[in-house]
């Protein structure tokens, strides 16, 4: 194999509040592969979000490395951690995070135009996109005019339109039923074999976890098994 895109190495973090300490993980190793479609499990309190937070730069780990693309996260400066989420990860988050007064198009633009990318390349990037993912009737489509579903389908959209190494995932199907929610997972999976996105999920839906190729479980925010599978 490669190197990995992502990888922990005995990251920990703690909670500092009074005199009170919470121990959120205790020393996580984890690592993924090029084009890996993995979940991460658990209950309620388990670490999941911290952790996902943590390989996705939006927060620090108490010690503890986190490499994306074998770069060393930790001992980057703020800005060079933007930078990076901006041009490297992809994020798709259980409230959407869509800008209301946007079309789906224009959400799905957003991170592109950040970019700096042209106009007209990224009308035809997203356009190409949503009509890949059988959305094209939502491009004009403002959030609040979307079902849930749709809305998080384009969330999906705006994560994978910039083509990061990497895209992470926080619960995507806890605000969905369960057929929208398999059709969800079904999309990203697709995404994964058809473009080689890499995808880690965090989630403690049964159904996701049947479909992912690689589940991680996390009890008291420690890894208490790390299981491949064949792919469904």
């Amino acid at each position: 194999m490669g190197e990995p895109v992502l990888e922990a190495r005995k990251v920990s973090k703690v909670y500092r509040a009074a005199a009170i300490e919470t121990v959120a993980l205790r020393d996580v190793d984890f690592a993924v592969e090029p084009r890996e479609f993995s979940a991460l499990s658990g209950p309620s309190g388990s670490g999941k979000t911290t952790l996902l937070n943590l390989l996705g730069t939006l927060d620090s780990p108490t010690s503890g490395r986190v490499f994306v693309s074998g770069r060393d996260t930790t001992e980057m400066s703020e800005s060079e951690r933007s930078a990076l989420r901006l041009h490297k990860l992809g994020f798709v988050f259980q409230a959407y995070n869509l800008v209301p007064v946007l079309t789906a198009a224009e959400n799905a633009e957003y991170v592109m135009e950040l970019q700096g990318r042209p106009a007209a390349m990224r009308r035809e990037r997203v356009a190409e996109l949503f009509e890949a993912m059988g959305m094209r009737h939502l491009l004009d489509t403002r959030p609040l005019k979307m079902s849930g579903g749709q809305q998080q389908r384009v969330a999906v959209a705006r994560a994978i339109a910039s083509e990061p190494a990497l895209i992470l995932a926080d619960e995507p199907t806890a605000n969905l039923d369960q057929a929208t929610g398999r059709a969800l997972v079904e999309l990203m999976r697709h995404l994964s074999r058809e473009r080689g996105t890499t995808f880690v999920l965090s989630s403690h839906d049964p159904m996701v976890l049947e479909q992912v190729d690689r589940v991680v479980h996390l009890v008291d925010g420690a890894v208490r098994s790390d299981e491949r599978r064949a792919a469904p």
